[in-house]
């Protein structure tokens, strides 16, 4: 049975003493609501990592990062490696989400480094692909996101393909106010699992998680979730708050 997942991206957002309230927050309500069968992921900024891993007691939730460098180490100020991830207990990691695409130009061919280092730390990559408006007006959606999966996962292997997780994010349904239909997503979903099959087998395919992400909160998660292959979402700004979040969490069909 395909793992379902919730996860939630801050971005750039929330100070320390925020953050520790909304992991707190996040925590307590997980506990309580008691989603069995459901696996929360949070990636907080880098600098909340350690916070974040010492509050997910109980494991209530997992923390992931938001993203990677493609080397080890070495001379890269500012930036963060899989190993420094690793040594935090951090699980997840984020790889090409639209806007590391667009505004620090990273191609699918870098994304393709990352994935390989995060895969050999033994963390999980989150890999996102998805289409900006243009290109869903052009009726190039489904080759763009060939494209992409193609270039940056595609070259694995069986067995390393099979730990990745998949987030489709309409570009143009991000931090818009827009989303995706539940038809729309169903149907993308569908196309990528069946790249999948075709690409490796349909027992992998149908092993993989798809994540849905664009402008997902709890009044349209209902009937995105129920759709037979989103098995959860990539969630922005209604992570940031943690009612919201878990009312998400919680709109998962049991």
């Amino acid at each position: 049975m395909r793992k379902k997942i919730v996860a939630g991206n801050w971005k750039m957002n929330k100070d320390f003493k925020d953050a520790e309230a909304l992991l707190y927050d996040i925590s307590d309500l997980l506990a309580e609501k008691n989603q069995q069968g459901m696996e929360v992921i949070v990636c907080p900024p880098a600098v909340f990592l350690e916070l974040a891993v010492d509050i997910a007691y109980e494991e209530q939730f997992h923390v992931g990062a938001q993203n990677v460098n493609q080397n080890e180490y070495g001379a890269f100020t500012g930036e963060i490696s899989a190993p420094m991830l690793k040594s935090l207990e951090v699980d997840y990691c984020l790889v090409g989400h639209s806007e590391r695409r667009k505004y620090f130009s990273e191609t699918d061919a870098l994304l393709a480094e990352k994935i390989l280092l995060l895969l050999k730390w033994e963390i999980t990559p989150v890999f996102c692909c998805g289409e900006v408006l243009a290109q869903r007006k052009k009726r190039e959606h489904f080759n763009i996101v060939k494209k992409q999966l193609s270039e940056a996962v595609f070259h694995l292997d069986k067995e390393n393909f099979s730990r990745l997780v998949i987030a489709y994010e309409p570009v143009w349904a991000i931090g818009t106010g827009e989303n995706a239909t539940p038809e729309q997503a169903q149907e993308m979903h569908a196309f990528i699992r069946e790249l999948i099959a075709k690409q490796y087998d349909r027992d992998i395919a149908e092993e993989i998680s798809i994540l849905y992400g664009g402008s997902c909160n709890s009044k349209n998660a209902v009937g995105i979730f129920s759709k037979p292959d989103v098995d959860g979402g990539l969630i922005g700004g209604a992570s940031l708050e943690a009612e919201e979040f878990v009312k998400v969490v919680c709109s998962y069909p049991t």
